[in-house]
Formats: structure tokens, C-alpha cells, sequence
């Protein structure tokens, strides 16, 4: 018998009992629709995470001092300067941009209207190029602001929309501590951030202006320093140079523990990737089991087919088909049923892929999750289908092909 009339074959006895063939095909259904589901997710996932990253900037690097963990409370010791920062931007080659970072936080009054930022730094003049942040009006700080501590600041879309309404900012007053700031620039609009915090949430000032006129501090500490690399690929050249020259200025012998931390965006990106590819795996591993279910489901199946059948297969070996044409027709059916399953599976799991994600920036304000369908996932789940179809269909079409011709045409 051919190939193609063995398939003819199997497929017209599959056809016999639409029914059973349908509700078989369930477990394999639910597994390739949950592995095609989690994998998408989990890439549209890890798809945010690098777009939010670029937000960051794609040669950020920042400096912290080091942090420790005493008597249960975890607490920092201020190691960084402003000259630190100076140091960085002058005799480092790998470096592009620097700016020492002040964080502050108190309400920003306009009129009778009160806002409190989610963050209020004091930035240096290069903050936004290493940001890769652009203005949507205004001027950033010059110079000069930095240099006398001038009373300027820069709004994020947030703090414009809850002080200002539908009101031009540029040029207006706002009130933070009963100092009088100038507003000179409003921020490009950025949206939710990596753990979905509002990145447009901010106001930026001369750090000098946060240190003397709202810190009322002479000292020259800083809480962070923010650096960009001059290219991706100088970003760990960049973290090298940084460590050596702080730890010359600072006073750090060999051996010693720094006082300081260098972390990059590409750090941050592969250490979140694994994560993200870790809890992708773990998930589609467990959709997986579905799989297997649904495998033995078709196992089942196909014995009870070759129960009902032994009859059919006495009549087709009484009249020339050999014990390999039996087993090809029922190892067909099997992996057809399981490719049928897996068809509709990958169909339904690129829908819901594509219905998670609408639904999280539906119902989670601020997020803007991208529709990534993982084709390659679904693919690889469609063969492993029929593999699953021809694994758990071989035995039952081997117990077929073996059925004795004269003892099967006895069998009512």
C-alpha cells in the first residue's frame, strides 16, 4: 500500500468519530496553547524591560556609594563628592557625559495648588544626555546655573498636568520650601517605568541650588554619580577606569573594600533577562506537562481504536496488508490527532498572547506592554506535538500491526 493511500486511510477513520477525535485532541490543545502563551508573554516581557532600559540610556552607568547591612538596617555611608563627578568627566577617555545627582523631596506649590514629585533631583548640565532625555519646550540648565545656584528648575509632564492644567509653565514661578523657582524647561513625556512608577513624576534642579538654598548644605557630598560611556561597547571600559580613579582619590589599597559601587544598564539588562528567561522557562515547562497529558490521552485512545478496529485490520491483512502498513496507519492517526491539536493550540495561544498584553495596558495605567508572539515558540511546540503524538501512538499501532490476521477475523 502507498504512503499517500495509508494516509487517505487513517484520515477517513479519524473522520468516522468527529467527536472522540475532537475531545482527545483537548489535552494537547491546552498544552500548546499555554506553552505559546506563557513563551509570548514572558518575551513581551523581557521586550518591555529592554525598551525601559533605553529610557535609561544605552551607555548609563551610574556610582553609588556602598551600602551595608547593619544590625538588621541596611545604611549608607556618603563617600562620593562633587570633585569625584569633576574627576570622572576630565581624565577619563571612555567617558562622554557627568552629573553629580542630590536628591531632595518636598511639596512644589503654584497658587492654591500643592504637589509632591515621586523624585526632585539636583542634576548637573549633562543629566539629560546621559539620560537620552529630550525637552518638549524650554532650555535645560547652563553654566552658570549650576555655577551660582540659580533658582531654575525643569518639570516632568506629571508635575505640569497637576500644577498647571492646560496653562504654558515656561516662565512661571512655583514655590518648593517658600523659595521662588523660575520654570525654564518641561520634559519630554516617558510614561511608567521598569516596576511601573511614573517616570514623568519628576522636577530637576542645579544640584548646587539643591545643596546651598534647599539643604542649606556647604558640604561637597553627593548622593550619586550618573555617567555615560561614550559607546556601548566602552561601557565596561568605562566601569574599569571609574573604579581605578576612585579608588586612587579615595584612598583604597589593594585588597581593601571599595567605599563606592559601579553599576551599568547592561548590567541591569542581563541580570533582569535571566530573570525573565528563568520564569519564561519555568512556565512554559509547566504548561508543558499539559502535553503529556495530553499525550497519554491519545494513547488511550488509540488502544481502544484498535480494540473497536481488530475486526478491520483482520479484513485488511486477509487481503495483502502487511504488519508495517497497520502500524503506518495507526502511528498517522495518532500524530495527525496530535498536529490537529496542536494546530488549533498555537492559534488560540497567539490569541490570548496578544489578549494578555492589550489587557495589561488596558487595566495598568501609564504601561505599554509591546505584542510580542513568539512564532518560534509555537512552532517548536507544534513538533513537539507530534513528536508527543508519535511517541504515545506507538504503542498502540505496534499492538495493532501485530494482531494475528485469522484471530482478528474471529474477534466480534
Amino acid at each position: 500500500m502507498s504512503f499517500l493511500l495509508t494516509i487517505s486511510v487513517a484520515i477517513r477513520a479519524l473522520g468516522r468519530n468527529k467527536m472522540r477525535a475532537t475531545l482527545t485532541v483537548l489535552g494537547v490543545v491546552i498544552g500548546i496553547a499555554a506553552v505559546t502563551t506563557m513563551v509570548s508573554v514572558g518575551s513581551s516581557a523581557g521586550q518591555l524591560l529592554q525598551n525601559e532600559l533605553k529610557s535609561l540610556g544605552t551607555n548609563f552607568l551610574f556610582v553609588t556609594p556602598r551600602s551595608e547591612r547593619r544590625n538588621g538596617v541596611r545604611q549608607v555611608t556618603p563617600s562620593l563628592t562633587e570633585s569625584d563627578a569633576v574627576a570622572i568627566g576630565e581624565e577619563l577617555d571612555s567617558v562622554l557625559a557627568v552629573s553629580p545627582l542630590v536628591g531632595t523631596s518636598k511639596p512644589v506649590v503654584r497658587g492654591n495648588n500643592n504637589w509632591q514629585p515621586n523624585e526632585m533631583f539636583g542634576v548637573g548640565i549633562d543629566y539629560l544626555t546621559i539620560r537620552a532625555w529630550k525637552l518638549q519646550a524650554g532650555s535645560f540648565f547652563q553654566k552658570v546655573d549650576i555655577q551660582t545656584g540659580n533658582r531654575v528648575c525643569v518639570l516632568g509632564y506629571t508635575v505640569v498636568k497637576e500644577l498647571f492644567q492646560t496653562q504654558n509653565p515656561l516662565g512661571q514661578s512655583v514655590r518648593i520650601g517658600n523659595i521662588p523657582f523660575t520654570v525654564v524647561g518641561i520634559l519630554e513625556k516617558k510614561g511608567a517605568g521598569l516596576t511601573g512608577e511614573d517616570q514623568d513624576n519628576v522636577l530637576l534642579l542645579p544640584y548646587t541650588t539643591v545643596k546651598r538654598r534647599i539643604q542649606g548644605s556647604s558640604f561637597d557630598e553627593v548622593n550619586a554619580i550618573f555617567v555615560a560611556a561614550r559607546s556601548p561597547g566602552e561601557i565596561q571600559a568605562a566601569t574599569r577606569e571609574i573604579t581605578a580613579l576612585l579608588r586612587d582619590r579615595h584612598g583604597i589599597v589593594a585588597g581593601e573594600e571599595l567605599d563606592f559601587e559601579v553599576h551599568s544598564s547592561e548590567e541591569i539588562g542581563q541580570f533582569l533577562g535571566t530573570i525573565t528567561g528563568m520564569m519564561t522557562a519555568l512556565l512554559a515547562s509547566i504548561a508543558g506537562i499539559s502535553l503529556l497529558v495530553g499525550g497519554v490521552g491519545i494513547m488511550n485512545i488509540m488502544l481502544v481504536s484498535v480494540t473497536e478496529r481488530t475486526r478491520e485490520i483482520g479484513i485488511r491483512m486477509a487481503v495483502g496488508a502487511r504488519g508495517r502498513d497497520i502500524l503506518i496507519q495507526f502511528l498517522i492517526e495518532s500524530v495527525v490527532l496530535s498536529c490537529f491539536g496542536g494546530a488549533i493550540g498555537m492559534a488560540l495561544g497567539i490569541g490570548a498572547s496578544v489578549g494578555i498584553t492589550t489587557l495589561i495596558n488596558e487595566i495598568s495605567s501609564g504601561s505599554d506592554w509591546p505584542v510580542v508572539v513568539s512564532i518560534p515558540a509555537a512552532i517548536v511546540a507544534m513538533i513537539f506535538a507530534a513528536v508527543v503524538g508519535m511517541v504515545f501512538g506507538l504503542y498502540p499501532a505496534w499492538r495493532a500491526s501485530r494482531l494475528d490476521p485469522i484471530d482478528a477475523l474471529r474477534y466480534e
